[in-house]
């Protein structure tokens, strides 16, 4: 890993955050989680759906529940703002090799909603794909080998084929470290994933150190697909910053634009990051301070972007722009 540090960094001027931030907190959610975040969201049969991760445990005292507590739950809106928290989890996972399920991504593709997710497993992390018809249970079409996480499906077929986004974690090969770039694969069926190929690697992005992968779904644009992701710096000089003994990383999201018929070629991409942790819930007081990821990613008919994003480790979060703004961004501050 680079020895470099990187200094302060600031959201875009194109972006807002949203007044009602944070959208959805524990204190929403009513059967009692301590930390929700990481959400996908999507707008699915005329309603805005969330499926959210939730963590539990005691934020006054800094202490977290065994990983297989965690679990995912579920909330509708009318217009992506304010949410209707269904009053149990959607989904959890937990049996004799999978500990848990968690950071769900929805995409819809033709009439069906289908769902990326991380699954923690007695060997290893693994990427699923998942399809709900009413989001009270799930079909899992597909599990990746170990280790890769992070994954988002395009919401249509490119070149017959589906897409997706994701962060293979190959510690060993990369230098004994947590150095991880984003990927690329291609399916005939969403099931048997091949033609895996980078590309972005860390040393790409000038305000990254440690990794960078997918965030939210790519949306589909006249210029090309539109799509975020996370990128992460550590400085070892950073202290506490958080619940942890240790919390050294700060996580961003950056934006590119790639090719409509060739998405492995990136048309564009914001020299700077598109959102960095500056608001006090993104900044303090949280599980995990200093974290921005971003999981879901709404153009509406105005132009305008929703851009929905887990802050801190701890509540998830909204920031807008206009699409066209964020299309200048790529690509006149275009980094080759």
């Amino acid at each position: 890993m680079s020895d470099f540090t990187v200094g302060p960094l600031v959201s875009s001027p194109v972006i807002a955050r949203h007044s009602a931030n944070p959208i959805l907190s524990p204190g929403d959610v009513p059967y009692g989680p301590a930390m929700v975040f990481n959400a996908g969201v999507a707008k699915f049969r005329g309603k805005y759906v969330m499926v959210f991760r939730n963590d539990y445990g005691d934020e006054h005292k800094g202490i977290v529940a065994p990983h297989h507590t965690t679990n995912l739950g579920l909330a509708f809106s009318d217009d992506g703002i304010k949410w209707d928290v269904q009053p149990e989890p959607c989904w959890s996972w937990h049996d004799e090799e999978v500990i848990r399920v968690y950071d769900p991504r929805l995409t819809v593709i033709g009439e069906q909603c289908y769902m990326c997710f991380a699954v923690d497993t007695r060997h290893g992390l693994r990427g699923g794909i998942a399809v709900t018809e009413d989001f009270s249970s799930f079909e899992v079409l597909s599990l990746s080998l170990p280790d890769n996480r992070n994954m988002v499906l395009f919401p249509e077929r490119i070149g017959g084929k589906y897409v997706r986004l994701e962060r293979p974690m190959p510690v060993y090969s990369r230098g004994g470290t947590d150095r991880f770039d984003m990927w690329m694969s291609d399916s005939p069926d969403l099931k048997y994933w091949g033609n895996s190929k980078l590309l972005l690697a860390v040393e790409d992005v000038a305000y990254a150190n440690d990794k960078v992968g997918p965030g939210a779904p790519p949306v589909k644009t006249d210029k090309g697909w539109l799509t975020l992701f996370h990128a992460v710096d550590i400085d070892r000089s950073r202290g506490k910053n958080g619940w942890e003994d240790s919390w050294k990383k700060r996580y961003t999201s950056g934006i590119l634009l790639l090719d409509l018929a060739n998405p492995s070629r990136i048309i564009g991409r914001a020299e700077a990051p598109l959102l960095a942790p500056e608001a006090p819930y993104e900044t303090d007081g949280g599980f995990r301070n200093h974290v921005i990821f971003p999981g879901g990613m709404i153009l509406e008919d105005s132009g305008e972007v929703k851009i929905y994003y887990g802050a801190a480790d701890t509540v998830e979060c909204l920031a807008t722009a206009h699409v066209d703004d964020l299309l200048r961004l790529c690509l006149e501050g275009t980094v080759k």
